[in-house]
């Protein structure tokens, strides 16, 4: 067994919200391949919990077609035998009772919950854990984002889940952390001796970090008309992909070191207020359009809801102020039904002081680092070299290129398959803690609040389209223009 496929202490990981998308399409898969590495002792269980009233024949039922493509049905049925449902609702009492002697009756067991439901619920499950002692011990409670709407909200959820388990017990997820290319960032800029010398206003022109999506909201309609583009990717995948970016080297890679210098870099970001934000950032709203060519509906339709105001693009530029970034923009550009699914961080080196060669050469390119985090997660670097032939010095910009994938010959695993087995180690490296969630909503929500105030509606952009073209203009009126061309 190699060390990546270590396996871990027997445990039991309740999914609260066990029947919804989340459950069903990456953390039941992401465990079954856990289990397919033989990482997941046999004595371990997994428990679905929802308000459907299921068995747990109906359960696995559900499960066997979600997974069934995967490997042999054989294999199938032994992980299947380690799941379990109990039907509950987390503010009635019927059921609770019959949950707490399963969850209980292996008291040496480390215990996960997973809260993947909505965070109004996340206060009346942990107190009624808290009620039944399943707070006691190795157990550990995971918190899905969105941590509340505002900082006044995020509190209100933080000191209820606090009041029943630790800061030490509480893992609060942001998938992306968990995705290879972010743990290789770490490497790239920590474990040679080329970048981090580099990595900083002397000589990085500007840093580009882009989350864009092909879907539309879909089913989650009813969710994402109350969040919106910047509450639900920009406060917390794209500032956390940020803060790996920008962070000071650790000391070490304990959780807390790691995490200090990510808080760090959310103190210093900049704000952007009302005296700001119509300058520093872009909001949009998708109308009907062609997306993967396909005719497809604009928001308001999808949504039924023709006065909706949320935004399903955000642009914005942001700045650090530190002596390792001062006048570096970072600009982020997230959407929905925009051309290609692609979350990639483009670092942009500044140009060679002096060209040698003669016009007639070529341009001189920037470098460029180039992290793909999705859908094929490698990394790129663009250099300038000489076109080879003999017919006179012309220059190419071409990129030196690593597919994980192709370079090592395995599939990459889902970044919930990590991040799973981090809780149930007790490893918090990759989670947010409670302080790093309070200061992205100290940055964000004066965002918020000066568009609110403002008045103006998202601007409109077609569907299949890179956003409206004030995104555009956002970043070419620097002098730079957004990365499109790593494929």
């Amino acid at each position: 067994m190699t060390a990546s496929s270590q396996s871990v202490e027997p445990f039991d990981l309740v999914i609260f919200g066990g029947t919804g998308d989340l459950a069903v399409r990456k953390l039941l898969p992401a465990l079954f391949h856990r289990f397919l590495d033989g990482q997941i002792p046999a004595s371990s269980r997994i428990v679905g919990i929802a308000r459907e009233a299921l068995d747990d024949d109906g359960y696995r039922a559900q499960l066997r077609e979600a997974l069934i493509g995967v490997c042999a049905a054989a294999q199938l049925d032994v992980f299947l035998q380690q799941v379990h449902y109990r039907p509950l609702d987390a503010r009635k009492d019927e059921g609770w009772d019959d949950f707490a002697a399963l969850i209980g009756n292996q008291p040496d067991h480390i215990r996960v919950f997973y809260l993947s439901t909505s965070p109004e619920l996340f206060v009346d499950i942990c107190n009624r854990l808290g009620q039944y002692k399943l707070n006691e011990g190795a157990s550990r409670v995971v918190l899905e984002k969105p941590i509340g709407r505002d900082l006044a909200s995020a509190n209100q959820i933080n000191d209820a889940v606090g009041k029943v388990f630790s800061e030490s017990q509480t893992f609060r997820i942001d998938h992306y952390l968990g995705k290879e290319t972010v743990q290789n960032l770490l490497v790239l800029r920590f474990g040679n001796a080329l970048f981090e010398p580099l990595w900083n206003a002397g000589h990085i022109d500007h840093v580009q970090i882009t989350v864009a999506e092909t879907l539309g909201v879909g089913h989650r309609g009813a969710y994402y008309d109350r969040a919106g583009a910047l509450r639900d990717m920009v406060q917390n995948h794209m500032l956390q992909l940020l803060c790996m970016v920008a962070m000071e080297p650790p000391s070490s890679l304990a959780p807390d070191a790691v995490r200090d210098e990510k808080l760090k870099v959310l103190h210093s970001l900049k704000a952007i207020d009302d005296s700001n934000a119509a300058q520093l950032t872009v909001r949009g709203q998708y109308r009907a359009g062609v997306a993967e060519g396909a005719s497809v509906p604009g928001y308001p339709e999808e949504l039924g809801n023709s006065k909706s105001s949320t935004e399903t693009f955000v642009a914005l530029k942001a700045e650090i102020a530190n002596w390792r970034w001062a006048g570096v923009p970072f600009y982020l550009r997230t959407g929905k039904r925009l051309p290609s699914r692609v979350s990639e961080i483009v670092v942009t080196f500044k140009p060679v002081p002096h060209s040698i060669f003669n016009p007639d050469a070529g341009t001189l390119a920037q470098n460029r680092l180039v992290l793909r985090l999705q859908p094929d997660e490698g990394v790129k670097l663009w250099l300038t070299i000489k076109h080879p032939g003999p017919g006179g010095l012309r220059l190419r910009h071409v990129p030196l290129d690593m597919s994980f994938a192709e370079a090592f010959g395995v599939q990459q695993p889902d970044a919930y398959e990590r991040l799973l087995l981090d809780v149930v180690r007790g490893n918090p490296t990759l989670f947010m803690r409670r302080d790093e969630v309070e200061a992205a909503w100290r940055w964000a929500g004066p965002i918020l609040a000066a568009w609110a105030g403002s008045g103006e509606p998202p601007r409109p952009y077609t569907a299949g389209s890179w956003g409206p073209s004030a995104a555009v203009a956002l970043i070419e009126r620097d002098g730079r223009t957004w990365n499109e061309d790593s494929e």
